[in-house]
């Protein structure tokens, strides 16, 4: 990989594992911090990189691309600076908090010829990459299910809802395994820290060729758990990134018809082999591999995808509030 410099906007809780990746990368090349102290220790620790506490003195400098991992509130300006000044750059996931802002970063990065990636980084876990084969080959059969819960004792967020927090995730994973976007949505959730803001959510999404799927989330659970179940025709799937071994297993289950009366399956159960390589990594070569390219994973159109889905489970989470 060619050495291109990618300056790193917010050294907070997310950002900091974007300024190490990139260091050991060999392709850090700035930090923006508006915390000058914060900025300062960070220059100790990586004492090649250029450090900035604005934004408009590192799109100066120019770099060949920018990873913002700011607060989700502070993506749709910083974003628009950064793309009317035609930097490529890498948001992380949501795009924006809304669909309007969202559309206007497509619109700002087609019109600036600039490259804009939404950081929906479990695409390039290597597992989900590994599952979406088990789909494509038809190991499992007609997909018919999928379901998800990533729940944690986690932060809770002032600016954003548990649903805007974890399912994007979820939403990116479920539209990339079936290549489809919800013909139908269904949400509930509750919200017991702050009032109106929701700390556990279900939604149910359902996608053409009847595959239905939801997604259950929560920053107010007693224990951590990310799993994704996926159910076929001719067998299933899970997935536990939050277990220690995070294997896939496939288990030869399902049901067959044998003189009109359904018969359970009841087969073997498979440990399906996957590489190991860390996701966000693998996000970040994607995006410097196509600075002069197309990105085509989790590009702009991509996130503005998952944010429309966000937005209209939003509005369904904000009626059922106003009902109890």
């Amino acid at each position: 990989m060619k050495s291109n410099t990618i300056c790193v906007i917010g050294a907070g809780r997310w950002g900091r594992n974007h300024i190490r990746t990139l260091s050991e990368m060999g392709n850090l090349g700035g930090i923006v911090e508006s915390n000058s102290e914060t900025l300062k220790s960070f220059g100790k620790t990586y004492p090649n990189a250029k450090l900035f506490t604005d934004l408009p003195t590192a799109i100066e400098y120019g770099f060949d691309g920018f990873a913002l991992a700011t607060p989700a509130e502070t993506h749709f300006t910083m974003g628009t600076k950064l793309i009317e000044n035609g930097c490529n750059v890498l948001i992380e996931k949501p795009l924006a908090l809304n669909l309007k802002d969202a559309k206007k970063l497509v619109e700002l990065a087609n019109d600036n010829k600039t490259r804009l990636m939404v950081g929906h980084v479990l695409l390039f876990h290597p597992a989900i990459q590994k599952m979406k084969e088990l789909i494509e080959s038809e190991k499992i059969g007609k997909l018919q299910y999928i379901y998800s819960n990533r729940l944690n004792l986690g932060t809770v967020r002032l600016q954003e809802n548990v649903f805007w927090s974890f399912a994007p995730h979820d939403i990116s994973i479920f539209n990339h395994f079936t290549e489809s976007l919800p013909t139908k949505i269904k949400t509930f959730g509750g919200a017991f820290i702050q009032q109106g803001n929701h700390d556990t959510t279900i939604t149910h999404l359902e996608y053409p060729n009847n595959v239905k799927t939801h997604i259950f989330v929560s920053w107010l659970h007693p224990f951590k758990e990310h799993r994704i179940v996926i159910i076929g025709s001719k067998g299933m799937v899970s997935f536990e990134d939050s277990s220690k071994d995070k294997n896939i297993l496939f288990y030869e289950k399902g049901v067959n018809w044998e003189d009109g009366v359904p018969v359970t399956k009841n087969g073997p159960t498979e440990i399906i082999s996957y590489e190991s390589n860390m996701p966000l990594e693998e996000e970040l070569k994607y995006f410097i591999q196509n600075l002069d390219g197309e990105i085509k994973v989790s590009n702009g159109e991509n996130g503005l995808e998952v944010v429309k889905i966000l937005e209209e489970a939003s509005k369904i989470l904000s009626e059922g509030l106003e009902n109890e």
